[in-house]
């Protein structure tokens, strides 16, 4: 028989019996939905880490571990043990080989979210997700010595608006306990959602930081000491010490060289980290929770598949006059064989086409409440190459399992005549 007219009957076959089998082809797009939806979460929240920074070659901070460097000066998790010289940071981007720097400086926090003192430069230089550069949903940079940018996610959560006076608070907690609410800051911009770290934060100068503790020591305010608001603004506010360095070279083949020097620098001990290297190594970290997520979803596909295995075995006792008849009509063992696994594959395809529109689907219903609840960053797309392989793999799985109800109906039509029943 011809492949064309064999292909015709699975279809028509499975059509006569489409009340099931709909429910078969339902609990394959399902598992190819979930199986494909937390690879598309895998990836695009892998992306959307890595790529939290780019164009940065070296982030320069006081020594320690790379990857609590990377935690604090990029994502803004935790803090430093150690702070460096404000003098290093300024010989550094005083080098020939450095194109720019944008000094870092933590500590600070605003219910819950936390404080950046950083440089102007901030907003002109740091890139993330390739060469996407920052910008403004409303408002501008900070201007004024008590201004503050805020990011997206913290602005939308707080309900700020430009002209907004806020208080920030000492430390990292979300306690009231130590307030510079003699010093209070001017929303002065909102920055443009990014789908990053840098939406959960909020930026000052590095001057602002210093009025602010001018009248403090030692974590807390100075008996007796009192500096107001407008009387900061004479004193020197150049920081004496930072957190943490970005740095951005002009030739990126000398990063290697650039970070033996700094890590040799003989001020103070310092060190370069390559950032890019650093993540790769924090994302390393969550693998396991990866793999079992991936697991976890290919045990329900597999469930999905012996549904359909199922499915097609129970029907085969209905079926064996049906088959009967074909093969008086000249059908061949293997074409019956054919028949049973055409049937099994467009049950898989029908339901990996289902599977991925109700994924699209899914993505453009959620996503923009991931992002705004969550922060997650995911976005609708063509499926990447590993989401056509997981496709193909469950295709070929899909056939796999329409061999044996298939192989026993080839046994079946070899001893079956028109009287079975």
């Amino acid at each position: 028989m011809r492949l064309g007219y064999l292909l015709t009957l699975a279809a028509k076959s499975a059509w006569n019996r489409r009340g099931t089998l709909c429910l078969v082809a339902f609990s394959i797009a399902l598992s190819a939905a979930l199986l494909l939806g937390v690879e598309r979460v895998r990836a695009q929240v892998k992306e959307s880490f890595v790529q939290t920074i780019s164009g940065t070659d070296l982030v320069v901070g006081a020594r320690g571990g790379d990857i609590q460097l990377i935690l604090y000066a990029v994502f803004h998790l935790g803090s430093a043990t150690n702070n460096m010289n404000y003098a290093s940071a300024k010989a550094i981007g005083a080098k020939d080989e450095v194109s720019w720097t944008i000094p870092i400086s933590l500590g600070d926090s605003h219910k819950g979210y936390p404080v950046v003192a950083t440089s102007a430069d901030f907003f002109e230089r740091y890139r993330f997700r390739g060469d996407r550069n920052l910008s403004f949903a409303r408002g501008e940079p900070f201007d004024d010595l008590f201004d503050t940018v805020i990011g997206a996610e913290a602005a939308k959560r707080l309900k700020y608006e430009i002209g907004d006076k806020i208080v920030l608070s000492h430390g990292e907690s979300q306690t009231k306990l130590a307030q510079h609410d003699d010093k209070p800051f001017r929303v002065a911009g909102v920055l443009a959602p990014t789908g990053t770290a840098l939406d959960r934060s909020l930026y000052i100068s590095l001057e602002a930081m210093e009025a602010i503790h001018i009248d403090w020591q030692g974590g807390a305010p100075i008996q007796g000491f009192k500096v107001s608001a407008e009387q900061a603004r004479k004193f020197n506010l150049e920081p004496k010490t930072i957190t943490a360095l970005l740095v951005g070279l002009k030739k990126r083949s000398g990063v290697f060289a650039q970070q033996r020097e700094i890590n040799g620098w003989k001020d103070e001990p310092i060190v370069g980290v390559m950032p890019g290297v650093a993540m790769d190594k924090i994302w390393r970290m969550s693998a396991a929770m990866e793999n079992a997520l991936l697991f976890v979803s290919a045990m329900v596909t597999i469930t999905g598949l012996a549904g359909l295995i199922a499915a097609i075995l129970a029907g085969l006792n209905e079926r064996r006059r049906e088959l009967a008849v074909l093969r008086s009509a000249g059908a061949r063992p293997l074409d019956i064989v054919a028949l049973l696994s055409f049937e099994a594959v467009l049950l898989t395809l029908s339901g990996l086409v289902f599977g991925v529109a109700a994924l699209g689907a899914a993505l453009a219903i959620f996503a923009p409440i991931l992002a705004d609840s969550y922060g997650i960053a995911l976005y609708l797309s063509l499926p990447s190459a590993r989401e056509w392989t997981l496709i193909g793999a469950i295709a070929i799985a899909g056939f796999c399992a329409g061999l044996l109800p298939a192989i026993k109906a080839y046994r079946l039509s070899l001893t079956d005549g028109l009287s079975a029943s």
